[in-house]
């Protein structure tokens, strides 16, 4: 799977984990460069907190374009530390 924006490759793995129709990408096949942690959070009843990332590609920012959950709960533990998008982000095979 390959997440893309701006015609730009902002992660790739064989490895991901879907969760209500999102691919959560292992931090790791991630371009670090690409992704900037912000201030927000959001919390779902049964996932737990997220934290929001803006993506910049190409001299463009999308904000909050990308989330983590850190610390997911328990019934969710397969995304912990995976990176999912949203915003425009297209994932594709």
């Amino acid at each position: 799977m390959k997440a893309i924006w701006n015609n730009q490759i902002i992660a790739e793995s064989k490895d991901t984990v879907v969760v209500e129709n999102n691919h959560y990408f292992p931090i790791e096949s991630v371009h670090p460069k690409m992704i900037k942690k912000t201030t927000n959070h959001y919390t779902c009843p049964w996932k737990g907190t997220c934290d929001y990332y803006d993506v910049s590609v190409g001299g463009q920012t999308n904000k909050e374009a990308a989330w983590i959950y850190p610390q997911p709960k328990p019934e969710a533990n397969q995304i912990k530390g995976r990176i999912a998008f949203w915003r425009g982000i297209k994932v594709v095979d």
